[in-house]
């Protein structure tokens, strides 16, 4: 008898490596980083901060955010990506809330999310592209009042687990390229 979810015979392999395909490939990313020199401390920073950018309530504009944060603060680039990268799910996820979060700060009524009453909005153009554009603002101020203390505990949290990365990467042989 096995256990629920342990598969086993002849592909039971196969199917194990397939499912920390990702996992193995950002920790062997930040193996990489942390073998060119880059410290715990600036490895904790960079993926924190692209975490944090990366939830950034503007769709389609955090790649840019990271390349720019990364550029104007000597960043390394790679690490604020992998950063960004892992984040995007959280930026739909978390859309509304600091949506609702900016509406309650400034008092404002709610954006209307069901489908009835966005066709209303969508009927006088001028208003509904002015109650998006102000629910656009709403959210981007409740991730700014947010995300600055996401990324203080992140970097906390991320500090100790990227130096026993480091000391665990250093217990190994580096592959030899070739």
């Amino acid at each position: 008898m096995t256990k629920p979810g342990i598969e086993t015979g002849p592909d039971a392999a196969k199917v194990r490596k397939r499912r920390g395909w990702g996992s193995r490939r950002l920790v062997a990313a930040l193996i990489h980083l942390l073998r060119q020199g880059l410290s715990p401390q600036k490895l904790a920073l960079g993926v924190s901060l692209g975490i944090g950018i990366g939830c950034f309530p503007v769709l389609g504009t955090t790649t840019l955010l990271c390349t720019l944060v990364a550029f104007l603060f000597r960043m390394n680039l790679p690490a604020i990506q992998a950063g960004n990268l892992l984040a995007w799910p959280l930026q739909l996820v978390l859309l509304v809330p600091f949506m609702r979060l900016g509406e309650r700060l400034f008092h404002a009524s709610g954006l209307p999310l069901s489908p009835q009453q966005i066709a209303t909005m969508m009927r006088a153009p001028g208003h509904g592209a002015r109650t998006v554009a102000a629910a656009q603002v709403h959210a981007v101020v409740g991730w700014l009042v947010v995300m600055p203390w996401v990324v203080a505990l992140l970097v906390l949290l991320l500090r100790p687990l990227i130096a026993l990365l480091l000391v665990a990467a250093a217990r190994r042989k580096p592959a030899i390229p070739g």
